[in-house]
Parts: structure tokens; C-alpha cells; sequence
């Protein structure tokens, strides 16, 4: 039997002498180390963290339980993913599921996840747990104000409220956020075009451009406040977004997505806001949310988030009415 860390470098391409080849004589040494890396590169970063951690937590269920892990029996991978149950949201146990498949894929064998007895037994999961997400509040526009209004004083203010702007107007994931920079942003009399080299919806990195128009309002206009953040740090180039120690130092490293929730979270708060309901996405379903209410159509608001579907778009729009297009204002309570 494999170890657990031989059949993890299987699935990731990586420290492992086996990688899933096509069936062709053996490569030479430079040809395999290169076909491991794209291997390794067909799949995100995110993607390979979250399905080694999930590899190493079954493996070690199933030696625990006296279960080899590969090739795994169905009614071990049941029983995991039921017990899993007790203490994991649905989209987690599906993608312990997802890792399970892809060790079984990578070594050549039948992924044993597309068994009736774990097909059903997750079906059971998902309709006794429900599967609907924990969306985060939209943050609107007198809601954007109000934070920024909130913001420090100094660099920290100055970063956070380019932060904050950029984000809401652009309606960008976070991801997005901090993997941009200061060369991705062109600065024109109509205001910013930000190129986003690769998203999550972009994985190949074709790219798009995303227009920022000035605002009305000097104190809010993301145009601004990004051509004053990046003036104050000084930046030339290399990341947009930066971390900033208490003493108002600019750090070279970016930001990370966790550092934007807490950003946004902060400066919720700040704003009599209950900052449990607000997240990075706030910004990014603000925009999707506030736009719709303005009356902008639905063409134009995913041109601006990138959506491929009208379904997400449509359901930020469903929100925003809920109270504007009531029939219950019409009852005479």
C-alpha cells in the first residue's frame, strides 16, 4: 500500500515518482518533470491546498477505522462523509469527495464517489443539512459612505478606503482585489481601466478590462482615492495592496483575501453595521444589489462582476426588490 504522502504527490503531480501519463513509452526525466507541472498547473493553488488537507483527513479516518484509503470501498467513503456530517458544511464534505475521486483518477483507478451507496447517502446529507450558502449583506451605496467616512486617518485610512472603492465600484472578488497590480491600472480622462489578468471565472488568464469612472463625489470617487493611495505609499509598482504595520510603513507583500474581509469588517463595524453579516463579497454583491436597484440593466451590471449567468445576477436584483416592488404595501396594513 502507497503512503499517504506517495498517493497525495499522485494527485498533485508533485514528490511522487507515479503522475497519471498518457500510455507512451517512458519519458525522459526534464519531459515527466515538465508534464508535472502543467499537470500540477491544470488545477488552482486553492484548489491543490484544499484537496491535500482533505486527502491527509480521509487518510487518516480511514487508517483510524482500519480502512485502506486507496482504493477505497464505498461503504468506508459513506460512512466517512456521514460522519463528516456531524461537523462540516455540505460544499465541504463535496469536496472531500471531490479529493477522494481525483486520488482514484490519478492512480488509474474507478473513483468509487460515483457508487449508488455514497451517491446516496450524500443526496441524504444535502436534503437533511439543506445546501443553501450563508450569503454575506450587501453592502449599498449609504452603506459604502458611511465606511469610508469610518476609515483611519494616514496610509492605513488612505489604503482602506481605496480598498473599499475599488472594490465596490468594480464589484470585484477579493481574489481579485489583491492579485492586482499598480501595472493594471491605467489612470484616463474617463477615469481607471483595471485589467485583471486571471479570476475565478478566468482560469486560463484570457483577462478582461473593468472601467472605474470618477465619481460625483471627490471624497468617494474610487478613481481618487486609488491615485491618492498609491501617491502616499509611494508604490512604483508590484502589488496594488499592501499590508501597513502600526506604524504606517507600507510592507511589500499584498494583502491577502482574509485581510479584505477583515478590512471590510472593520469599517463595518465602524459603521453601525453588525460586521458578522459583512465579508469581502459585500462589496461585490453591493454593487450587483445597488446597481439593480438604480434601475441598471442586467447587461450592463454583468458586464461590470464578470458573471457568466444571468441566474446570480437575477437573484441580487430579486433582493434589492424585495421591499420596492412589494405587493404587500398594497394590503393597507
Amino acid at each position: 500500500m502507497q503512503t499517504e504522502t506517495q498517493i497525495i504527490g499522485m494527485v498533485l503531480g508533485t514528490g511522487a515518482d507515479l503522475i497519471p501519463l498518457p500510455a507512451v513509452p517512458a519519458l525522459p526525466s526534464p519531459l515527466a518533470s515538465q508534464v508535472r507541472e502543467y499537470i500540477r498547473a491544470s488545477k488552482a493553488e486553492s484548489t491543490l491546498r484544499g484537496y491535500t488537507a482533505d486527502w491527509r483527513d480521509f487518510c487518516a479516518w480511514s487508517e483510524g477505522k482500519g480502512f485502506a484509503p486507496l482504493p477505497a470501498i464505498p461503504e468506508a467513503i459513506a460512512a466517512y462523509i456521514a460522519e463528516c456530517a456531524g461537523r462540516l458544511k455540505v460544499g465541504s464534505i463535496q469536496r472531500r469527495l471531490n479529493a477522494i475521486a481525483e486520488a482514484h483518477k490519478a492512480t488509474g483507478l474507478e473513483s468509487p464517489t460515483r457508487n449508488a451507496t455514497v451517491k446516496n447517502t450524500m443526496k441524504g446529507i444535502r436534503r437533511t443539512k439543506g445546501t443553501a450558502p450563508a450569503q454575506k449583506a450587501a453592502a449599498l451605496t449609504a452603506d459604502i459612505r458611511t465606511m469610508v467616512n469610518a476609515a483611519d486617518d494616514g496610509t492605513i485610512g488612505a489604503r482602506d478606503r481605496a480598498l473599499v472603492l475599488l472594490g465596490f465600484a468594480g464589484a470585484f472578488r477579493r481574489s481579485e482585489l489583491v492579485g492586482l497590480n499598480v501595472e493594471d491600472c491605467a489612470f484616463g480622462k474617463d477615469g481607471l481601466v483595471v485589467t485583471l489578468r486571471r479570476s475565478k471565472t478566468d482560469q486560463d488568464g484570457v483577462g478582461r478590462k473593468v472601467g472605474i469612472p470618477y465619481g460625483s463625489n471627490p471624497e468617494t470617487c474610487p478613481v481618487r482615492t486609488i491615485q491618492e493611495w498609491i501617491e502616499l505609499a509611494a508604490i512604483t509598482g508590484g502589488p496594488l495592496f499592501r499590508s501597513i504595520n502600526r506604524h504606517g510603513k507600507v510592507h511589500l507583500g499584498r494583502l491577502s483575501g482574509i485581510d479584505v474581509a477583515r478590512v471590510v469588517k472593520k469599517l463595518a463595524q465602524r459603521a453601525g453595521l453588525d460586521p458578522a453579516k459583512y465579508a469581502g463579497h459585500s462589496l461585490r454583491a453591493g454593487h450587483a444589489t445597488s446597481a439593480a436597484l438604480a434601475g441598471a440593466s442586467e447587461r450592463s451590471i454583468m458586464n461590470q462582476t464578470g458573471h457568466r449567468s444571468v441566474q446570480m445576477v437575477r437573484k441580487y436584483i430579486r433582493d434589492g426588490s424585495l421591499f420596492r416592488e412589494n405587493s404587500a404595501v398594497k394590503l393597507g396594513l
